[in-house]
C-alpha cells in the first residue's frame, strides 16, 4: 500500500530558515566554506606536513620534558580556615609539630623490651641517614609502646615535606629500618612519605582501556586500520599534553595525580571525538563522494559538534578554578588543555591520516556496503529508528520510567560522605597499610588521625590554658586520650595533642572537630582568654570538605549557566538548553550514588569509606561536559533534518537513526576506558573510574536513546522556540554545513522512517 505522509509540506522544498537567511550566498556565488571545510581540505591535501607537525610537536615536547624532568607538587593549603591558622601559627613559633614525619613501626608478640640493643643500633643508623633530622627511640617515651609492649613506633623527623620526600630516600629508611628484622620482629613504615611506596603505575589500566577501545572499533568498522586512526589521533593529542604538563609543573602547582586523570579523560575525549568524524565520513565515502570530499563534509558537519562539544567540556572543567582549590585548580587547568589538544587533533591530525588512507577506505567501505545490500540486510540504522518510532508512541511512558529508575539510583548520593584517603586505604600489603593497622592494634583507631590543638594566649599562660584544655578534653565523649601541654621556645603557644577513639575516616571523628570547634573550646576560652585552635591532618580534611561544600553552588552555577548559554546559540532554543543541564545532573546523580553504594557502603566487597573529598567536583566537571557532547552530537543531528524538513518527529527519529550506533560506541569506548582503572590499586583512581564509566553508561543508553526522544517528541516544535528579544542578543552560530545537498544515503533511508508511524501501510 501507499504509505500516507504525516506532513503534506515534507515532500515539498523547504523554506530557507531564519535563522540562516543572513549567512545565505548571492545568487549565482557559491557560499564560502566554513573555517572548518578550509581546515580539512587543507590537512588533507598536506597529509605530509600535517603529520610531520604533529610527529615534530610530539617529539620536542617530550625531548625537552625528559630534559628537565617533572615538578610535581600538591597544594593543600587552605587560606581562612583554621587548620591552615594553626599550621601557620606553629611555623611561625617554631614548633616541631609542624614538621613532617615518618614512623618506624615495630611489632612483636613476645614484646619489644628483648629487641632494644638491636632496634637502638638501627635508629642511630637512621639518624645519619639524608633528609633525617632527628629520631625519637620508643624505649625512651613510654606513650610510644603499647600497653601489652608488643608495638612500639619511633618518629623520625625529615627535612622536608612529605610530598617533597623522594621515593630513593623514603626506601633509603626503609631499607634500614629492616635490617633488624626477623622471624620474631616485624618492621613497617608509616606516614605520607611512605605512602608513595605503594604507589604503582596506571599503565596497565590505560593498556587494557585502550586495547577494550580498539576490539570496539574493529567490531564497528571491520578494519584494524580505520579502528586505529581514532586512537592513534587520541595518543598524539593526549603524549603531546603530557610532555607539556611536564615543563608547566615548573611554573605551576600540579599534583602527582593529574597525568592519570588527563590519560583517563584524554583517551576517552580523543577517541570518542575522532570516532564521531570518522564515522560521517564513511557515511560520506558510501554515499560516493570522494575521500577528499568526504573528508571535508565530515569534518564540515561532525567537526562543528566535536568543536562545539569540546568547547563545553573545557568549560565545565575551568569552572573548577572557581573552587580555589589549590592543586585541583592546576589538574583542572591541565584536564581542559588535554581536551583542547584531542580536540585539536581531531579537526587538523585526523584528516591528514584520512588523506594518507582515503583510497583503502574509499575502496573498503563502498564494498562493505555492497555487499550488504546484496545479501539484503537493513539499511544503517534501521533499528535505531524502530526504537525512535517505539518512544515516539509512547513517549510519556518511557520518560517516566526512565527517570524514576535514575531517579532511584542517584537517590544514596544524598548519604554521600566526603573524606581524604589515608594509610588504611592502601594495598594490604603496602608498608604503609601495614604500619597504619598495626599502629591502630596498639593504639587504638584514633591514632592515625590526631587532632592538634594549638593554644594561643591566655590569661594565665599559653601552657596554663592547654593544660586547662587537656582536663577538658580528657573528658569529651569520643576523646580517648590527650598528651601534656608542649609549649614553644617563645612560650607564646602551647600544643597538645588529641586522640580520637574512633579512626581518620569515621563519621565520629569529622563531629568532634565540629563539637570541639563549636562548642566545647570556645566555652572554654571565655573562661581563660585564650584562642584555641584544632589542626593537624585529620582537621584539614574536615576543612577541605567543608570547603568543597561551601564552593559548590557557585560552581555549578556557573558551569550549568555558562553551558546553557552556550547551547541556546548553538541550537536557537530554550528548552533543549535546560532539558540538557537537568538530564546531565541526572546522570552525574546516579553516577554518584552508585559510588556512594560500592565505595562508602562496600558493595561488591570493596572496602568502605568515604568519597575522595574533591572527586564529586572534578567528575562533575568531567562528566557534565561529556554529556553535552552527546547531547550536542545527537540533537544537532535531530536540528539538522529538522532545518532541513520541519517536522518534528521525523528529525527525532532519523537524528536517533544517524547517531545511536555511534553514540553507543563512543559511550562503550568511554565506559571501558574510565573502567579499566577499577584495575588500578589506587583508590582514588578506582573511583573516579567508576563513576565516570556509570554515568558515561547512563547517558549514552538510557538518556541519549530514551529520554532524549521522549522529551522531544514531547515538546515538539516547540523545542526550536527561542524569543525574539534574546535571538537578537545571543550570536549565531552556524551548526550545520549548508554547502551542498545532503548524501543520497539519507534520502534513501527516510522512505521506510516515514510508514513505521503510519497507520495505513
Amino acid at each position: 500500500m501507499t504509505p500516507t505522509p504525516q506532513n503534506p509540506r515534507q515532500n515539498q522544498p523547504p523554506a530557507p530558515p531564519a535563522d540562516h537567511a543572513d549567512h545565505a550566498a548571492p545568487p549565482g556565488r557559491p557560499p564560502r566554506p566554513s573555517v572548518f571545510a578550509r581546515v580539512a581540505r587543507f590537512a588533507f591535501r598536506h597529509r605530509v606536513a600535517a603529520l610531520g607537525l604533529w610527529v615534530l610537536v610530539l617529539v620536542g615536547v617530550w625531548t625537552l620534558a625528559s630534559a628537565v624532568g617533572d615538578d610535581y607538587r600538591e597544594d593543600y593549603s587552605l587560606p581562612g580556615t583554621e587548620s591552615q591558622h594553626a599550621l601557620e601559627l606553629l611555623e611561625e613559633h617554631g614548633s616541631g609539630r609542624g614538621g613532617d614525619t615518618v614512623e618506624i613501626v615495630l611489632h612483636s608478640e613476645d614484646g619489644l623490651a628483648g629487641a632494644e640493643p638491636e632496634v637502638a643500633g638501627m635508629l642511630a643508623e637512621v639518624e645519619e641517614l639524608p633528609r633525617v633530622v632527628g629520631v625519637f627511640s620508643p624505649y625512651d617515651d613510654p606513650s610510644a609502646l603499647s600497653d601489652d609492649g608488643t608495638v612500639g613506633y619511633a618518629t623520625v623527623l625529615l627535612d622536608t615535606p612529605a610530598e617533597q620526600m623522594t621515593v630513593p630516600d623514603t626506601e633509603r629508611i626503609l631499607g634500614t629500618a629492616r635490617e633488624v628484622a626477623d622471624d620474631g620482629l616485624q618492621v613497617e613504615l608509616g606516614g605520607d612519605a611512605a605512602r608513595k611506596l605503594g604507589e604503582s603505575e596506571g599503565g596497565s589500566a590505560e593498556g587494557i582501556g585502550i586495547l577494550a577501545a580498539l576490539v570496539i572499533l574493529v567490531f564497528m568498522f571491520g578494519s584494524v586500520i580505520a579502528a586505529g586512526l581514532p586512537v592513534i589521533t587520541a595518543l598524539f593529542a593526549v603524549g603531546s599534553t603530557l610532555g607539556a604538563i611536564v615543563l608547566a609543573s615548573h611554573l605551576f602547582t600540579i599534583a602527582d595525580y593529574t597525568m592519570y586523570v588527563m590519560m583517563l579523560v584524554g583517551l576517552g575525549v580523543g577517541i570518542d571525538y575522532a570516532l564521531l568524524i570518522f564515522t560521517r565520513y564513511r557515511a560520506e565515502l558510501v554515499a560516493g563522494a570522494t575521500p577528499e570530499r568526504a573528508t571535508v563534509r565530515a569534518l564540515d558537519a561532525a567537526g562543528r559538534t566535536v568543536f562545539f562539544a569540546g568547547c563545553t567540556v573545557i568549560v565545565a572543567l575551568l569552572g573548577l578554578v572557581a573552587l580555589g582549590l589549590g592543586s585541583l585548580q592546576g589538574s583542572a587547568v591541565s584536564v581542559a588543555l588535554t581536551v583542547l589538544a584531542t580536540m585539536l587533533g581531531s579537526l587538523t591530525l585526523l584528516p591528514a591520516l584520512l588523506g594518507i588512507f582515503g583510497k583503502r577506505f574509499a575502496r573498503h567501505f563502498t564494498a562493505r556496503a555492497a555487499k550488504r545490500a546484496r545479501r539484503g540486510r537493513p539499511a544503517v540504522g534501521a533499528g535505531w529508528r524502530r526504537l525512535g518510532g517505539a518512544v515516539q508512541r509512547r513517549p510519556l511512558a518511557a520518560l517516566t520510567v526512565a527517570v524514576v529508575a535514575l531517579l532511584a539510583l542517584a537517590a544514596p548520593a544524598l548519604s554521600l560522605r566526603l573524606g581524604m584517603g589515608d594509610a588504611g586505604n592502601d594495598p594490604a600489603d603496602a608498608t604503609s597499610r601495614k604500619a597504619y593497622d598495626l599502629l591502630s592494634e596498639g593504639f587504638g583507631p584514633g591514632f592515625n588521625g590526631p587532632l592538634v590543638v594549638v593554644t594561643d594566649g591566655g590569661a594565665s599562660g599559653a601552657e596554663a590554658a592547654a593544660g586547662a584544655a587537656a582536663e577538658r578534653l580528657d573528658g569529651v565523649e569520643g576523646v580517648a586520650g590527650v598528651t601534656p601541654p608542649a609549649p614553644t621556645e617563645d612560650g607564646a603557644i602551647a600544643t597538645l595533642v588529641v586522640f580520637p577513639d574512633s579512626s581518620p575516616q569515621d563519621e565520629a571523628t569529622s563531629e568532634l572537630v565540629h563539637e570541639l570547634r563549636d562548642s566545647v573550646l570556645p566555652a572554654l576560652g571565655a573562661e581563660t582568654g585564650a584562642d584555641y585552635l584544632v589542626g593537624g591532618a585529620t582537621a584539614a580534611t574536615q576543612d577541605y570538605v567543608d570547603k568543597v561544600a561551601e564552593r559548590m553552588p557557585l560552581f555549578v552555577a556557573i558551569v550549568v549557566g555558562v553551558s546553557v548559554l552556550l547551547l541556546m546559540a548553538v541550537f536557537r532554543s530554550v528548552w533543549i538548553p535546560i532539558k540538557a543541564a537537568l538530564l546531565n545532573l541526572l546522570s552525574i546523580g546516579a553516577a554518584l550514588g552508585a559510588m556512594t553504594l560500592v565505595f562508602q557502603e562496600g558493595w561488591f566487597g570493596v572496602e568502605p569509606g568515604p568519597i575522595e573529598a574533591y572527586l564529586p567536583v572534578m567528575i562533575f566537571a568531567i562528566v557534565f561536559g561529556l554529556s553535552m557532547d552527546y547531547e550536542i552530537f545527537l540533537v544537532s543531528r535531530m536540528h539538522e533534518e529538522w532545518e532541513r524538513h520541519r517536522d518534528h518527529q521525523l528529525a527525532v527519529r532519523e537524528g536517533l537513526a544517524h547517531t545511536g550506533a555511534v553514540i553507543s560506541a563512543a559511550g562503550a569506548i568511554m565506559v571501558v576506558v574510565f573502567g579499566a582503572f577499577m584495575f588500578s590499586p589506587d583508590r582514588m583512581l578506582q573511583q573516579m573510574g567508576f563513576g565516570m564509566a556509570v554515568a558515561i553508561l547512563v547517558d549514552a543508553v538510557v538518556i541519549r536513546c530514551l529520554i532524549v526522544p521522549a522529551a522531544m517528541q514531547l515538546l515538539g516544535r516547540h523545542a526550536w522556540w527561542l524569543p525574539a528579544p534574546l535571538a537578537r542578543l545571543l550570536p549565531k552560530v552556524e551548526l550545520e554545513q549548508h554547502e551542498d545537498a545532503p548524501p543520497a544515503e539519507r534520502t534513501e533511508e527516510r522512505a521506510p522512517a516515514r510508514q513505521e508511524l503510519t497507520p495505513h501501510s
